[in-house]
């Protein structure tokens, strides 16, 4: 169940963002924008597990990837809905 998940254990800050960025603060809101679009954007009777593992994953997959402030909102909600459509697909249980 989706409301079990308290999404504000996941978002970054800047102070997670600043080894890896030049502009902290963006590279957070950034990261932040795809976390809740996850969120956001999973089904509300979805396992519990299954999305922290995916938020899990989302964090790690973009908090150090350094284009991240060059991507647009339209390439990153492909990219979610791309994760969410293959996440059961994936081989990903024992890594997230």
């Amino acid at each position: 169940m989706k409301e079990y998940v308290d999404i504000h254990v996941v978002l970054a800050t800047p102070a997670d963002m600043e080894d890896n960025f030049d502009e902290p603060e963006e590279a957070a809101e950034r990261i932040n924008f795809i976390l809740h679009c996850i969120y956001d954007r999973a089904d509300e009777d979805v396992d519990t597990q299954w999305l922290e593992r995916l938020l899990h994953y989302t964090w790690e997959t973009w908090h150090q990837t350094g284009n991240l402030l060059d991507i647009e909102d339209d390439e990153l909600l492909d990219w979610v809905d791309h994760t969410l459509a293959t996440w059961d697909d994936a081989d990903n249980e024992e890594d997230y």
